[in-house]
């Protein structure tokens, strides 16, 4: 037999392989959680599942046809919240800007921090449906037994009268549901030699 038959097999390269292993499951993970905002960012520029539009300006068309909005409130697991809307439906003329408001209301003995999650239904009328207001846009902290009016400042867009896809659409369900959010913690600190606990606001 020939030297090179002969020869002995080179051994793996553990660590070669091992790094190759954890590169992919970083990249991976790494993907996983880019994929959440990039999702979101895709539903608020299109629409996609009922996501509304937040846009800066009111409307300047206003068509002579109304449009029929309900509201649907919910809260999570975590919260002990009552909350709901001040009106259950309104009539507002597309392209009309018009305020409504939600109540919230804090039934536990701690301060709570929420936000809350939107969506519209039925799904083709979320790129039409643009928010100017909302108290859905930053997290909202409530003391024991506090109670608060939020409003949401809304119209729309005229386009939805023309869209082969939601050109049928009479009817818009505007929901929310209001999550838990880590709110302040305690913080411990030390004065005259003695431990004080802290609520870092």
């Amino acid at each position: 037999m020939s030297d090179a038959v002969n020869a002995p097999k080179k051994p793996r390269n553990n660590a070669a392989v091992v790094f190759m292993c954890l590169s992919f499951v970083v990249g991976m993970g790494a993907m996983s959680y880019a994929a959440v905002p990039l999702y979101r960012l895709f539903c608020q520029v299109t629409g996609y599942n009922g996501t509304t539009q937040r846009v800066d300006q009111v409307s300047s068309v206003i068509l002579d046809r109304t449009m029929r909005v309900t509201f649907d409130a919910n809260v999570a697991p975590g919260l002990q919240w009552e909350f709901k809307p001040v009106e259950r439906e309104v009539n507002p003329k597309i392209g009309e800007t018009i305020q409504v408001n939600f109540i919230a209301e804090n039934r536990s003995n701690e301060t709570q921090r929420g936000q809350a999650i939107f969506n519209v239904t039925p799904g083709e009328a979320g790129a039409y449906f643009n928010k100017v207001q909302c108290f859905c846009f930053n997290e909202t902290d409530l003391k024991p037994g506090e109670k608060l009016e939020m409003p949401v400042v809304f119209y729309i867009d005229p386009e939805i009268a023309k869209a082969a896809e939601s050109k049928s659409i009479h009817t818009v369900t505007l929901s929310y549901t209001f999550y838990p959010k880590e709110g302040p913690k305690p913080v411990a600190s030390i004065e005259g030699g003695t431990e004080k606990t802290e609520k870092k606001l």
